[in-house]
Protein backbone atom coordinates (compact mmCIF):
# COMPACT_ATOMS: atom_id res chain seq x y z
CA UNK A 1 0.00 0.00 0.00
CA UNK A 2 1.37 3.20 -1.11
CA UNK A 3 -0.25 6.39 0.33
CA UNK A 4 0.41 9.83 -1.66
CA UNK A 5 1.71 7.74 -4.42
CA UNK A 6 2.47 10.63 -6.47
CA UNK A 7 5.77 9.51 -9.10
CA UNK A 8 7.90 12.55 -8.44
CA UNK A 9 11.43 12.05 -9.56
CA UNK A 10 11.82 8.18 -7.37
CA UNK A 11 11.25 4.70 -8.19
CA UNK A 12 9.54 3.55 -5.18
CA UNK A 13 11.75 0.54 -3.16
CA UNK A 14 8.57 -1.86 -3.80
CA UNK A 15 8.72 -1.80 -7.66
CA UNK A 16 10.76 -4.76 -7.90
CA UNK A 17 7.80 -6.42 -6.06
CA UNK A 18 5.51 -5.91 -8.75
CA UNK A 19 7.75 -6.18 -11.75
CA UNK A 20 8.93 -10.39 -10.59
CA UNK A 21 4.85 -10.52 -10.16
CA UNK A 22 4.67 -11.31 -6.11
CA UNK A 23 3.25 -7.97 -5.41
CA UNK A 24 0.20 -6.09 -6.11
CA UNK A 25 0.07 -2.06 -4.98
CA UNK A 26 -3.12 -0.55 -3.68
CA UNK A 27 -2.04 3.31 -4.10
CA UNK A 28 -3.89 6.04 -2.52
CA UNK A 29 -3.84 9.99 -4.41
CA UNK A 30 -5.97 12.35 -3.96
CA UNK A 31 -4.51 15.27 -6.14
CA UNK A 32 -5.84 14.40 -9.35
CA UNK A 33 -3.12 15.52 -11.24
CA UNK A 34 -0.94 12.48 -10.03
CA UNK A 35 -3.39 9.74 -11.00
CA UNK A 36 -2.94 9.71 -15.03
CA UNK A 37 0.95 9.30 -14.52
CA UNK A 38 0.42 6.45 -11.79
CA UNK A 39 -1.71 4.73 -14.10
CA UNK A 40 0.87 4.70 -16.88
CA UNK A 41 3.69 3.36 -14.90
CA UNK A 42 2.02 0.75 -12.65
CA UNK A 43 -1.44 -0.51 -15.14
CA UNK A 44 -2.96 -3.77 -13.99
CA UNK A 45 -0.61 -4.12 -11.34
CA UNK A 46 -1.87 -1.72 -9.26
CA UNK A 47 -5.51 -0.76 -7.94
CA UNK A 48 -5.56 3.29 -7.47
CA UNK A 49 -7.49 5.26 -4.60
CA UNK A 50 -8.29 8.60 -4.98
CA UNK A 51 -9.18 9.12 -1.74
CA UNK A 52 -7.11 11.71 1.22
CA UNK A 53 -5.89 9.36 3.72
CA UNK A 54 -6.47 10.99 7.52
CA UNK A 55 -8.49 11.00 9.79
CA UNK A 56 -11.94 11.08 8.39
CA UNK A 57 -13.00 15.09 9.03
CA UNK A 58 -13.51 17.40 6.29
CA UNK A 59 -10.03 19.10 5.86
CA UNK A 60 -8.63 22.06 3.78
CA UNK A 61 -6.25 21.14 1.38
CA UNK A 62 -3.31 23.61 0.64
CA UNK A 63 -2.57 22.65 -2.92
CA UNK A 64 1.24 23.77 -4.09
CA UNK A 65 2.43 22.94 -8.15
CA UNK A 66 2.18 19.22 -8.82
CA UNK A 67 6.58 18.97 -9.61
CA UNK A 68 6.71 20.24 -5.45
CA UNK A 69 5.10 17.30 -3.98
CA UNK A 70 4.10 19.73 -0.97
CA UNK A 71 0.05 19.58 -1.50
CA UNK A 72 -0.51 18.96 1.70
CA UNK A 73 -3.85 18.88 4.30
CA UNK A 74 -1.16 21.03 6.72
CA UNK A 75 -0.47 24.39 5.68
CA UNK A 76 2.96 25.08 5.11
CA UNK A 77 4.68 27.07 7.70
CA UNK A 78 6.05 30.33 6.26
CA UNK A 79 9.14 30.26 8.58
CA UNK A 80 10.69 26.86 7.65
CA UNK A 81 10.26 27.75 4.06
CA UNK A 82 12.50 31.35 4.05
CA UNK A 83 14.65 28.82 6.22
CA UNK A 84 15.71 26.67 3.63
CA UNK A 85 17.25 27.70 -0.03
CA UNK A 86 14.21 27.12 -2.45
CA UNK A 87 11.21 26.43 -0.53
CA UNK A 88 9.57 29.30 -0.07
CA UNK A 89 8.79 28.62 -4.11
CA UNK A 90 7.88 25.22 -3.37
CA UNK A 91 5.69 25.42 -0.76
CA UNK A 92 3.80 28.31 -2.49
CA UNK A 93 -0.38 27.87 -2.19
CA UNK A 94 -1.99 28.08 -5.37
CA UNK A 95 -5.12 27.65 -3.70
CA UNK A 96 -7.26 26.03 -1.30
CA UNK A 97 -10.03 23.71 -0.82
CA UNK A 98 -11.72 21.56 1.68
CA UNK A 99 -11.59 17.84 0.85
CA UNK A 100 -13.12 14.74 2.91
CA UNK A 101 -10.90 12.54 4.25
CA UNK A 102 -11.31 8.39 4.97
CA UNK A 103 -9.28 6.42 7.60
CA UNK A 104 -7.64 3.53 6.66
CA UNK A 105 -9.53 1.89 9.15
CA UNK A 106 -12.78 2.48 7.52
CA UNK A 107 -12.17 1.11 3.98
CA UNK A 108 -13.46 -2.30 4.49
CA UNK A 109 -12.77 -3.38 0.94
CA UNK A 110 -8.53 -2.41 1.02
CA UNK A 111 -6.87 -6.26 1.70
CA UNK A 112 -4.74 -6.86 4.48
CA UNK A 113 -1.47 -4.80 4.18
CA UNK A 114 2.30 -6.21 4.05
CA UNK A 115 3.90 -3.15 2.97
CA UNK A 116 3.42 0.46 3.92
CA UNK A 117 4.91 3.57 2.29
CA UNK A 118 3.04 6.94 3.80
CA UNK A 119 4.67 10.26 2.11
CA UNK A 120 1.35 12.80 2.52
CA UNK A 121 3.34 15.63 3.77
CA UNK A 122 3.04 15.95 7.81
CA UNK A 123 -0.53 13.54 7.84
CA UNK A 124 1.29 10.10 8.03
CA UNK A 125 0.93 9.69 12.13
CA UNK A 126 -2.33 11.03 12.52
CA UNK A 127 -3.66 8.17 9.23
CA UNK A 128 -1.49 5.45 11.01
CA UNK A 129 -3.67 6.38 14.23
CA UNK A 130 -6.99 6.17 12.69
CA UNK A 131 -5.31 2.71 11.10
CA UNK A 132 -4.69 0.29 13.52
CA UNK A 133 -6.96 -2.59 12.53
CA UNK A 134 -5.44 -2.39 8.93
CA UNK A 135 -2.46 -2.26 10.14
CA UNK A 136 -2.12 -4.87 12.85
CA UNK A 137 -0.36 -7.42 10.66
CA UNK A 138 1.27 -4.84 8.43
CA UNK A 139 5.43 -6.73 8.43
CA UNK A 140 7.16 -3.15 7.02
CA UNK A 141 6.64 0.69 7.04
CA UNK A 142 8.59 2.97 5.14
CA UNK A 143 7.98 7.02 5.98
CA UNK A 144 8.78 9.85 5.16
CA UNK A 145 9.81 11.99 9.08
CA UNK A 146 10.62 15.09 9.50
CA UNK A 147 13.58 16.91 11.16
CA UNK A 148 12.35 20.98 10.55
CA UNK A 149 8.81 20.90 10.50
CA UNK A 150 8.20 22.49 6.84
CA UNK A 151 4.16 22.51 7.92
CA UNK A 152 2.10 24.06 10.77
CA UNK A 153 1.42 20.97 13.93
CA UNK A 154 3.60 18.62 11.47
CA UNK A 155 4.89 16.08 14.08
CA UNK A 156 8.77 15.67 14.29
CA UNK A 157 10.50 12.04 13.82
CA UNK A 158 10.67 11.96 17.68
CA UNK A 159 6.80 11.71 17.75
CA UNK A 160 6.80 9.28 15.15
CA UNK A 161 9.37 6.86 16.23
CA UNK A 162 7.89 6.84 19.86
CA UNK A 163 4.47 6.06 18.01
CA UNK A 164 5.98 3.22 15.89
CA UNK A 165 8.01 1.45 18.80
CA UNK A 166 4.70 1.71 20.91
CA UNK A 167 2.95 -0.30 18.02
CA UNK A 168 5.97 -3.20 18.21
CA UNK A 169 8.21 -1.88 15.30
CA UNK A 170 11.89 -1.23 15.43
CA UNK A 171 13.61 1.47 12.58
CA UNK A 172 15.72 -0.69 10.21
CA UNK A 173 17.16 1.13 7.94
CA UNK A 174 16.99 5.36 6.32
CA UNK A 175 16.82 5.09 2.44
CA UNK A 176 17.73 8.24 2.26
CA UNK A 177 18.35 11.57 4.87
CA UNK A 178 18.13 14.70 2.98
CA UNK A 179 20.32 17.82 3.80
CA UNK A 180 19.44 21.31 3.00
CA UNK A 181 21.48 24.66 2.91
CA UNK A 182 20.38 27.16 4.87
CA UNK A 183 19.38 31.16 3.21
CA UNK A 184 21.06 32.97 1.93
CA UNK A 185 24.50 30.63 1.72
CA UNK A 186 24.19 28.91 -1.44
CA UNK A 187 26.77 26.62 -2.64
CA UNK A 188 28.31 26.21 -6.25
CA UNK A 189 25.46 28.40 -7.64
CA UNK A 190 23.32 25.37 -6.54
CA UNK A 191 20.85 25.90 -4.03
CA UNK A 192 20.25 22.23 -4.10
CA UNK A 193 23.87 21.35 -2.89
CA UNK A 194 23.04 20.62 0.68
CA UNK A 195 24.44 22.29 3.77
CA UNK A 196 24.60 20.08 6.98
CA UNK A 197 20.95 21.02 8.45
CA UNK A 198 19.06 18.07 8.39
CA UNK A 199 15.56 18.39 6.81
CA UNK A 200 13.65 14.76 6.12
CA UNK A 201 14.67 11.33 5.35
CA UNK A 202 12.86 8.00 4.51
CA UNK A 203 13.14 5.87 7.25
CA UNK A 204 12.20 1.83 7.51
CA UNK A 205 10.18 0.29 10.04
CA UNK A 206 9.74 -3.55 10.96
CA UNK A 207 7.95 -5.81 12.87
CA UNK A 208 10.44 -6.08 16.18
CA UNK A 209 13.28 -8.93 14.85
CA UNK A 210 13.52 -9.79 18.36
CA UNK A 211 10.05 -10.75 18.68
CA UNK A 212 9.81 -12.85 15.86
CA UNK A 213 7.54 -15.45 17.55
CA UNK A 214 4.50 -12.98 17.38
CA UNK A 215 5.21 -13.90 13.89
CA UNK A 216 3.61 -16.51 11.45
CA UNK A 217 5.73 -18.62 8.99
CA UNK A 218 4.07 -16.95 5.93
CA UNK A 219 4.46 -13.57 7.64
CA UNK A 220 8.39 -14.31 7.94
CA UNK A 221 8.48 -15.20 4.60
CA UNK A 222 6.99 -12.53 3.18
CA UNK A 223 9.10 -9.79 5.74
CA UNK A 224 11.86 -11.35 4.17
CA UNK A 225 10.50 -11.16 0.21
CA UNK A 226 10.70 -7.47 0.90
CA UNK A 227 13.60 -7.33 2.80
CA UNK A 228 15.61 -8.57 -0.06
CA UNK A 229 13.95 -7.07 -2.71
CA UNK A 230 12.69 -3.73 -1.35
CA UNK A 231 15.65 -3.28 0.95
CA UNK A 232 18.72 -5.52 -0.04
CA UNK A 233 18.88 -6.42 3.62
CA UNK A 234 20.31 -9.57 3.29
CA UNK A 235 21.61 -10.00 6.95
CA UNK A 236 17.84 -9.51 8.09
CA UNK A 237 16.53 -12.27 5.26
CA UNK A 238 19.15 -14.81 7.07
CA UNK A 239 18.19 -13.99 10.46
CA UNK A 240 14.55 -14.41 8.86
CA UNK A 241 15.39 -17.67 7.49
CA UNK A 242 17.38 -18.64 10.74
CA UNK A 243 13.74 -18.49 12.42
CA UNK A 244 12.01 -20.40 9.70
CA UNK A 245 14.66 -23.16 10.02
CA UNK A 246 14.01 -24.02 13.63
CA UNK A 247 10.70 -24.29 12.78
CA UNK A 248 10.71 -26.51 10.24
CA UNK A 249 9.32 -24.24 7.40
CA UNK A 250 12.31 -24.42 5.40
CA UNK A 251 15.33 -26.86 4.52
CA UNK A 252 17.70 -26.68 6.91
CA UNK A 253 19.95 -24.98 4.37
CA UNK A 254 18.42 -22.44 3.62
CA UNK A 255 20.24 -19.19 4.75
CA UNK A 256 23.63 -20.55 2.87
CA UNK A 257 21.72 -21.73 -0.70
CA UNK A 258 20.04 -17.64 -0.26
CA UNK A 259 23.56 -16.24 0.74
CA UNK A 260 25.04 -17.91 -2.07
CA UNK A 261 22.55 -16.83 -4.57
CA UNK A 262 22.82 -13.51 -2.80
CA UNK A 263 26.59 -13.06 -3.15
CA UNK A 264 26.15 -14.43 -7.03
CA UNK A 265 23.46 -11.64 -7.73
CA UNK A 266 25.11 -8.94 -6.48
CA UNK A 267 28.55 -9.48 -8.42
CA UNK A 268 26.38 -9.89 -11.56
CA UNK A 269 25.39 -6.08 -11.42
Amino acid sequence: MDVGASAINETPVYKPLLDIGIGHLNAFEGDKRQIEKIQKIYGDKCSLYEDFVFDGGIHTLYVCTPESGMTSLFKPRSEALNFFNGFANFGSVLETMPVQTVTMDSIHHLPKIDFLKMDIQGAELEAMRHGTEKLKDCLAVQLEVSFTALYEQQPGFGQVDSWMRSQGYLPHCFLEVKRWSITPTVFNNNFRVPGNQLLEADIVYIKDPLNLQALSDLQLKKLAAISHYAFSSVDLCVHLMLELQLRGAVATDAHLTYLAWANETTKSR
